[in-house]
């Protein structure tokens, strides 16, 4: 089986649009989903960026931005549980999801770092 994980940060862009539409439109949700909506997508965004980046410190800055985007996202996806206690079970689906994301990005950067700690 191949693994791609362009494939599942698409996947998870996509469940979190459809989450955000189930949730109530409210002085509450309406900017947490606003913000949400901008920092989980920007995920996938930049690790394409990433892959297509010009030189090694490109692709190493952008994988930065991936965690430092999904790192945001978690911060969201709680303040979302919080006001959606019967959304809770798929927020927490999608955020345990969320933290693979930092786990990986941040051992991608880990391994680079090690391979060539000067760049």
């Amino acid at each position: 089986m191949k693994y791609d994980l362009e494939d599942r940060l698409t996947l998870f862009s996509g469940n979190v649009l459809d989450l955000c539409r189930k949730l109530p439109k409210d002085v509450v949700n309406n900017p947490l989903i606003s913000q949400i909506v901008r920092s989980a997508t920007s995920i996938g965004a930049n690790y394409c960026e990433a892959n297509a980046g010009a030189s090694k410190k490109d692709f190493k800055n952008k994988i930065f931005i991936c965690k430092k985007e999904a790192q945001e996202t978690n911060y969201w996806f709680k303040l979302l549980e919080k006001s959606n206690p019967n959304n809770s079970q798929e927020i927490r689906s999608l955020k345990d999801e969320n933290s693979q994301f930092i786990l990986i990005f941040g051992k991608i950067i880990s391994t680079l770092n090690s391979k060539t700690p000067n760049f």
